[in-house]
């Protein structure tokens, strides 16, 4: 990895090729759906199902039915409980029954027929999936509840959702910036599994100077306790101020950024989280949200989907 020393090139305009040629991609999914629905719609009113409004609002798609079997952990996140990570521990915990039978196994299958309660009440895959963008501010933590009632991200979002929505990858306490909060399990599952390597760009302000020999370490590795991570690119995001700098990574060990650091005897001041995926907080105000809009919602979803198939490659 080179070293940059401009906090404006961690997102870098796309070549015009590139550009037109996702558009391209994107366009041929969206026929391929239009044409799916066209020809689902029609099967309907050949067999005499009711008709139902097309209409959604901007960030609600509707989800096929469920017609096969899934994953107990999928089938939560589906329900809008909390992501297939997330649910594991509640699985294992004994808070599932299928058919009143306690399953303490996440990979245990689900079939579209079975009765799924958690903690004693009935649940149900969602129908509307919503995608909410929101630039979080500090004192803000990112769990849907909290033993202590410290304030949740999911008070900011008061009167914009009915649905029961979650975050996508956390950010601690005293961290600003991109959030995305949604209930789509898939989602969220491919966007914070770390062998799908989603990019996040931090800015981070420290308590001094980052000092050039710091400043290639970090783009070599710094080893933590937990393993070593390096980051993906590093710039000054003012020459004149070394004390702010832009770090991109793909990792998603908890406070890694603030970790990294501090291991060597930085302590950082303010960190803001400026990208996540291909999500920025653009027009969007510290502690304000806004609805994804369809055209963003395929782009997200395509961009992962274009990544896990160049590592496959």
């Amino acid at each position: 990895m080179k070293r940059t020393d401009n906090f404006s090139k961690f997102a870098p305009k796309k070549k015009n090729s590139a550009v037109k040629e996702a558009f391209r991609q994107e366009k041929k999914k969206w026929k391929k759906e239009r044409s799916e629905a066209i020809e689902k719609k029609k099967l309907e009113i050949r067999t005499g199902v009711s008709k139902k409004s097309s209409t959604t609002a901007p960030a609600t798609i509707t989800v096929r039915k469920m017609d096969k079997t899934m994953p107990l952990n999928k089938y939560v996140a589906h329900c809008g409980i909390c992501s297939r990570r997330d649910a594991v521990p509640l699985i294992k915990d004994g808070k599932m029954k299928v058919n009143d039978v306690v399953i303490v196994e996440p990979g245990f299958k689900v079939a579209p027929n079975d009765i799924v309660l958690f903690n004693g009440k009935k649940i149900y895959p969602e129908k509307n999936l919503v995608y909410i963008l929101l630039n979080k501010p500090k004192d803000y933590i990112t769990t849907l509840e909290d033993p202590q009632g410290r304030k949740t991200v999911l008070d900011l979002l008061k009167g914009i959702t009915s649905e029961r929505v979650y975050p996508v990858g956390r950010l601690d306490r005293n961290t600003t910036g991109v959030l995305l909060i949604t209930n789509d399990g898939d989602l969220a599952q491919k966007l914070s599994h770390p062998s799908n390597e989603v990019k996040k760009v931090y800015e981070a302000k420290l308590d001094k100077p980052l000092s050039k020999v710091d400043f290639d370490r970090i783009l070599r590795g710094v080893k933590l306790e937990d393993g070593l991570v390096k980051a993906d690119a590093l710039a000054y995001a003012d020459p004149k101020d070394k004390a702010v700098v832009g770090i991109e990574l793909h990792s998603g060990k908890n406070r890694v950024v603030r970790r990294m650091f501090e291991c060597l005897g930085y302590d950082v001041k303010n960190l803001d989280r400026v990208m996540f995926a291909n999500l920025t907080k653009k027009n969007v105000e510290r502690g304000k949200c806004r609805m994804l809009n369809e055209k963003e919602i395929r782009l997200l979803k395509f961009m992962n989907s274009s990544f896990l198939k160049e590592k496959k490659d």
